[in-house]
């Protein structure tokens, strides 16, 4: 399952750390729930956070409320719940905070057939969420308000310098990753923006992460979280992220698509 995955991609640079603690002689559950307890992770109730077979998880008991209700994720031996449970180490203060979400508004509504927006928001953004950590200055505001109005010749090529050193994007979403084991120029994030001060670019990538886990977690509990809260952006658009990253590439209109206007 693992052989598929190339871990030169850019795109993976997020969980790289805890990747790095696979090995091909044990199974990665035993991995994840090793990692999981050195790191002491807990989930909103102060239960250990562990990794159990899918099958552990009832009949009827919604994937979100078990988790709260145990700490336990189910996990099945597939690439979807392997970067799942990478995420989780990664960044699992957002991942217990998205949990904290969900679990409650399934204790306020039950499962039902509607989400709702906060768990729309949520499931988005556990599966297929990117953030994107700009730099708070006026060449950062530019660079976002290009990529909301779909200027991609802007944001993508005229901007092109600023990312890296005053934007970076890290993956979040599981099924993102997943999607990327086989990239497609048509494979899009939904893209949340998260504010750095100069600082953040100082800080080795170690450092950088945890700034991000912290940074994003507060946001969340402050102020929840909607469908709204997102951008499309094209994963192999982002520079450096693919080869000839070109005028012809991103002139792809079925892909590189413009905003479309309110009639």
């Amino acid at each position: 399952m693992q052989s598929a995955i190339d871990w030169s991609r850019p795109w993976y640079d997020s969980i790289r750390t805890a990747a790095g603690f696979l090995s091909a002689d044990v199974h990665f559950m035993e991995t994840l729930n090793q990692q999981a307890a050195a790191l002491g992770l807990r989930n909103h109730q102060g239960l250990p956070t562990h990794f159990v077979p899918q099958a552990a998880l009832p009949e009827g008991t919604a994937y979100e409320a078990f988790i709260g209700a145990t700490g336990g994720v189910p996990t099945r031996e597939n690439l979807h719940d392997f970067f799942n449970g990478l995420v989780w180490l990664t960044f699992p203060r957002i991942k217990v905070q998205l949990n904290a979400l969900q679990a409650a508004q399934i204790a306020r509504d039950g499962v039902g057939k509607s989400r709702g927006p906060a768990r729309d928001g949520a499931t988005i953004f556990d599966e297929n969420a990117a953030l994107l950590v700009v730099r708070d200055n006026a060449d950062g505001h530019a660079l976002v308000t290009a990529l909301r109005e779909h200027q991609w010749q802007t944001a993508f090529v005229d901007m092109r310098a600023h990312f890296g050193p005053d934007a970076q994007v890290w993956l979040f979403g599981h099924a993102l990753m997943e999607k990327l084991v086989a990239p497609r120029k048509a494979i899009t994030a939904h893209t949340r923006v998260v504010w750095a001060d100069d600082e953040f670019f100082t800080l080795d990538h170690t450092g950088r992460r945890h700034w991000i886990d912290a940074k994003v977690t507060q946001g969340l509990a402050e102020h929840g979280l909607s469908t709204a809260d997102f951008m499309p952006m094209q994963a192999l658009g982002v520079p450096g992220w693919w080869p000839q990253q070109d005028a012809e590439f991103y002139g792809d209109t079925s892909v590189f698509r413009p905003k479309r206007q309110p009639e």
